[in-house]
């Protein structure tokens, strides 16, 4: 038995089939199987290698294999979004719909007290009729959810005012989209798979749920969290931002030696995540604004669309001029430990929800390029509510150009700068409170107690359905 008498629980996982999903989703099992609950991980089939070295708790945490059917639109065995195009998820949405049976007879085998899920809006009545609580877990910004069709319904007939007005009551003056972003939120009314636009698909997840739950902590999110409680009438989890335990891992050789030709603090490293693929004009005008800022400078970006390699898209005498002061590299980089190294002083990036915990526990300046929907929302938060950090200013089409970015650097780099050393400081005092292992402990263990609660009230329930006296 448990803390307050209760049992440990059994959670079934299935997560939307993105790494950016999958990760942490398995984040949270890990802190989950540490305090002794079994997890039971439901994913595609050719990704369970891939997560295998991620699993602290093999003995607690199993991996249940899902096939995923080809279905018109799709490349041959396409599993997750790291294969597709962001037009062809709508095809493996639908896919994975269709293996709603299979899911079915796995939850039945498998008789978990509740399953964590985002996108599948199914689920919910499935595991009602099985007896399972529905947990819809959500891995983005509490904000994106706060202002999508999350909470209302948009539709693409919408003006640009209707789009981006702020809704009554919202917590915030400053995190919100600009009227040329529009376009951003009106993602959400574009067809996502099985006659469902991708709002009405998380809408029909979220509010079929028994609990929303957010990887997240009060301390940054805490009034959007509310907001969202209100305006699904559920009950709001918080499972702090479930950081994996920090790796003593060195860093490869060749890292270190680059970046040992500098100076502390005085190296600008860029990367824009996974998923950013520029068309070659802006990937030049990027790297252009790093040579302008003259700071030494590691940027990691794959190759631009119709590139085979970064080389062969660098402007002309780009290499001659930056000589030795600047790199630019194609492959994967290991982003968190390069943040911790102590020759890194600023660190520019797209602000995708993964990425700002792990900057959040950085030394780092901060300069921010968002391009969708959560990740403008996410910048708005650091930047102009938290002040930890800088927005990079778009052009009149929405271009980065390479003064803007140059200057975003200059100014968080410059010593001297009251307003930048105001968010060295601001960042630093939300790293350290984050960096408390008390407060993790505190949100993972009350987030287990909410749970449990859940659990139990079932369990009462179901014992006073079957009483005699209550039959009559």
């Amino acid at each position: 038995m448990g803390k307050s008498g209760y049992s440990k629980l059994h959670i079934a996982r299935f997560p939307w089939v993105a790494y950016g999903h999958f990760i942490p989703f398995l984040h949270l099992s890990n802190k989950l199987a540490h305090k002794g609950h079994k997890i039971s991980f439901i994913l595609p089939k050719g990704v369970q290698p891939k997560l295998e070295n991620r699993n602290q708790y093999p003995n607690l945490i199993q991996f249940v294999p899902l096939v995923i059917p080809h279905v018109d639109g799709l490349p041959p065995g396409a599993e997750t979004t790291s294969v597709v195009t962001l037009n062809q998820q709508k095809y493996l949405a639908f896919a994975v719909d269709q293996t709603r049976d299979q899911v079915e007879g796995i939850l039945e085998a498998l008789k978990p007290d509740m399953v964590f899920y985002d996108f599948w809006f199914w689920i919910p009545d499935l595991a009602r009729q099985l007896g399972i609580h529905p947990i819809c877990y959500v891995v983005v910004s509490s904000m994106i959810m706060s202002l999508g069709s999350n909470i209302r319904t948009l539709t693409k007939e919408m003006t640009v005012e209707e789009v981006t007005k702020l809704p009554p009551d919202y917590p915030s003056s400053t995190v919100k989209f600009k009227a040329e972003e529009a376009a951003a939120l009106l993602f959400e009314a574009e067809d996502f798979g099985s006659g469902l636009s991708f709002g009405e698909r998380i809408r029909t997840a979220v509010s079929g749920s028994d609990a929303i739950a957010f990887r997240t902590c009060r301390e940054t999110e805490g009034p959007f969290c509310d907001y969202v409680a209100r305006g699904y009438g559920k009950p709001v989890l918080l499972s702090g931002p479930c950081l994996p335990e920090t790796k003593t891992r060195q860093l490869d050789e060749k890292w270190v030696s680059w970046l040992s030709q500098f100076e502390p603090g005085s190296v600008v490293f860029c990367s824009l995540g996974s998923q950013s693929v520029l068309q070659k004009d802006e990937f030049q005008e990027l790297v252009l604004g790093f040579e302008l800022c003259g700071l030494p400078f590691l940027v990691a970006l794959k190759p631009p669309q119709g590139c085979s390699t970064v080389e062969e898209a660098l402007p002309e005498g780009f290499q001659d001029r930056v000589g030795g002061r600047g790199l630019v590299y194609g492959g994967w980089v290991p982003q968190e430990q390069l943040l911790h190294h102590p020759n890194i002083g600023c660190f520019v990036n797209h602000c995708g929800y993964g990425t700002m915990w792990e900057f959040l526990l950085s030394d780092c300046q901060v300069v921010l390029i968002p391009e969708i929907g959560d990740q403008i929302l996410n910048t708005r938060l650091m930047a102009n509510e938290l002040k930890i950090g800088v927005e990079v200013e778009r052009g009149k089409n929405r271009e980065v150009p390479k003064e803007s970015l140059s200057e975003a650097i200059k100014f968080v780099m410059d010593k001297d700068n009251e307003t930048a050393n105001l968010m060295k400081r601001n960042h630093a005092k939300l790293k350290q409170m984050l960096s408390n292992r008390d407060l993790q402990e505190g949100y993972i263990n009350n987030f287990i107690q909410a749970l449990q609660d859940l659990s139990n009230m079932k369990s009462k329930l179901q014992n006073k359905m079957i009483k005699p006296d209550d039959v009559w």
